[in-house]
């Protein structure tokens, strides 16, 4: 079971389903996990605190998507509020927009509007994907992508 800590924190009901896995019985199991909570082995608020911040910056996913991750890990949604305010709603669109920016490096035609269009509807759904509202998403495309089209008007070598 410590061999599961090494590796990376885990939440009290991960382990609670590899103790599972492995038909430790419940009493057994709980007995275990209340005597690694009281030794701080596991504690569910600084998982949730890193988990939080890792995710977010490495693969830039927004807080309602980071909400999902940590309730499936058995986190509360108390504790899992209090992790996701270290992340400001400025911190989540620079995000978004660096993720766009990144997916739109070397493309081009954007003065053709199907093209322009069809870019747009892919990159709202790729945020999407990581959990940014819609209207934001959508929002956070047309910017990027005028201020793409506007930096290769003013430089045809952009």
């Amino acid at each position: 079971m410590l061999r599961q800590l090494t590796s990376s924190p885990k939440s009290r009901l991960q382990l609670a389903r590899k103790l599972a896995e492995r038909n430790i019985p419940g009493d057994v199991a709980e007995a275990v996990l209340d005597r690694f909570e009281e030794v701080r082995l596991v504690d569910d608020a600084e998982f949730a605190d890193l988990w939080v911040r890792s995710r977010s910056q490495s693969r830039k996913l927004a807080k309602g998507a980071l909400r999902r991750e940590l309730a499936d890990k058995g986190i509360d949604a108390d504790t899992a509020a209090i992790a996701l305010e270290q992340l400001s709603d400025e911190d989540e669109e620079a995000a978004a927009r660096e993720l766009v920016q990144r997916k739109l490096r070397g493309v081009t035609g954007f003065e053709d509007r199907e093209v322009r269009d069809k870019t747009t509807r892919r990159l709202a759904s790729m945020l999407a994907r990581k959990g940014y509202q819609p209207s934001q998403a959508f929002r956070i495309v047309g910017e990027v992508l005028e201020a793409v089209a506007a930096a290769a008007e003013a430089d045809p070598d952009y």
